[in-house]
């Protein structure tokens, strides 16, 4: 691959990661927590459980996902 491409599929891949993280975060804005909502995790694409949505409403990472984010 040419670095061109490379860029370009950086850019795409940071643009899809900041849409499913405005659509989790407007989500979260719109429904109240724990009425059985499913969010994604905006890392990993996992399913982010109801229990951490209740806790935290505006949870857009997965519990591993944000360990390993804070560890950075």
């Amino acid at each position: 691959m040419t670095e061109e491409s490379d860029i370009s599929l950086a850019i795409e891949r940071d643009e899809l990661m900041r849409a499913r993280q405005i659509r989790n975060i407007q989500a979260s804005l719109a429904v109240e927590p724990g009425l059985g909502e499913q969010r994604d995790c905006a890392i990993c694409g996992d399913e982010i459980p109801a229990a951490r949505i209740k806790a935290l409403p505006s949870a857009t990472r997965c519990v591993n996902c944000q360990q390993l984010a804070e560890r950075r």
